[in-house]
């Protein structure tokens, strides 16, 4: 029976054929947590009675949520995973100062290879399908169960291709390609679908599009996302000098899917999400003129080089409007490293740019730029949820880096020329 390419990860890790709906208990290739959400962990792990994680070199935990801690209550969050990576002798932890957002850092110290099976207990997980691993967010629970067994329970998702042709104009990014998905398929339009992502468009995107793209795929209820690895992701993994396992996947011709969805990527134009949800989207046109008062340029869909590079086009030799706050949170200590030796940084902060630490900060309303009442604030991050950033009756957009740098230097919401 032809089978999708997820049907083929699964199958390949518990070696027999398995098919959309079928229940597998699966060996986890990477176990991730942060410093949010590991607490919960610990406490489950230690209630179950069990003393020792099974594969602790298979674990790696991030602080990144609170960084540097904002009180003492996220002080002792980050203590006390500090001290369970000591107990368990597990190896990746990343502490204050070679840490990241953890979805920039994973792929950026090669944990994340093609075909693996990662889970995290953080939603976005669902990122590194950018580099062909079939990956997804879990709870606390299940979580405490990979370190108890180094297996998990999963439903094999029945599979949505998206077929991208045409393309992109100039202007638009793979945030935009991101938005528009799901103003198309709305905030529950994939729930528990892989979405495999297909095309001549994406066989020209670079992993950084690659990997916000599919960050974004929970926004509109997926399991996970998925592009297969292909030139472009073998040349990624050579420049890093990683090796990966010769596995040659593809979805099998006559396949089942769910549904095929062909979506002409030239008639598509830069979009906004406006509140309260990823999924009200409108032309960024139709919002020309809105006043802002924060912009935050960042987080783990657009905080890799990439998106500086692109922000910094509209930031150099300029100044940030005297009404507008700009927070720009490079996603890794790495890529803060490579801002300064493009002098990416040195201009960000001539502008009028706040430097934060790496961190998800104000993304999840933690700090680094949490919303007062009434404020609006243009946002590269991925959701935009009622009280999410703030107080509840701030306003967030979300956008790609290049509008969001722009209308930072404007005071309202502006498209460059591209």
């Amino acid at each position: 029976m032809k089978q999708t390419l997820v049907e083929k990860i699964f199958s390949n890790k518990i070696g027999k054929a398995v098919y959309a709906n079928g229940t597998v208990f699966s060996p986890i290739d990477l176990a991730m947590g942060t410093d949010a959400t590991i607490p919960i962990t610990i406490e489950t792990f230690n209630e179950f009675g069990l003393e020792n994680i099974v594969n602790p070199d298979k674990i790696v935990l991030v602080n990144d949520h609170f960084v540097p801690a904002k009180d003492i209550a996220t002080a002792k969050f980050a203590l006390m995973m500090k001290e369970f990576a000591k107990k368990q002798n597990i190896k990746n932890f990343f502490e204050i100062g070679r840490s990241g957002i953890c979805h920039v850092l994973l792929p950026e110290k090669g944990f994340i290879k093609p075909y693996d099976i990662v889970v995290g207990v953080d939603s976005h997980t669902c990122t590194y399908g950018g580099l062909s691993a079939f990956s997804t967010g879990v709870g606390s629970t299940d979580m405490a169960c990979v370190w108890a067994t180094g297996k998990l329970w999963f439903r094999v998702p029945e599979t949505t291709k998206i077929i991208f042709s045409g393309e992109l104009p100039k202007g638009v990014y793979a945030k935009d390609l991101a938005l528009y998905l799901i103003g198309q398929l709305g905030i529950n339009g994939a729930n528990y679908d892989m979405l495999e992502f297909d095309g001549e468009l994406i066989k020209n995107l670079d992993i950084s599009s690659r990997l916000t793209l599919c960050n974004m795929v929970i926004e509109m209820g997926a399991k996970a996302g998925i592009i297969n690895a292909d030139a472009v992701t073998q040349k990624y993994f050579r420049e890093k000098n990683l090796k990966t396992e010769d596995i040659d996947f593809n979805s099998d011709n006559g396949a089942r899917y769910k549904k095929i969805i062909e979506i002409d990527v030239s008639k598509i134009e830069p979009v906004i999400a406006c509140p309260y949800s990823p999924g009200n989207i409108k032309t960024a046109k139709e919002l020309v003129d809105l006043k802002i008062d924060q912009v935050v340029i960042g987080s783990c869909t657009n905080g890799r080089i990439e998106d500086f590079r692109v922000a910094h086009k509209y930031l150099k030799d300029n100044e940030v409007h005297h009404e507008v706050k700009l927070i720009v949170i490079p996603g890794s200590q790495e890529v803060l490293k490579q801002m300064e030796e493009e002098s990416i940084l040195i201009d960000f902060i001539k502008c009028g740019a706040l430097i934060s630490p790496p961190t998800c900060g104000p993304c999840m309303g933690g700090h680094m730029g949490v919303l007062a009442n009434n404020e609006i604030g243009l946002f590269t991050t991925n959701r935009n949820f009622l009280g999410r950033n703030g107080d509840s009756s701030a306003q967030v957009y979300l956008c790609n880096p290049a509008i969001a740098a722009y209308s930072a230097t404007k005071g309202s919401i502006q498209i460059p020329e591209f």
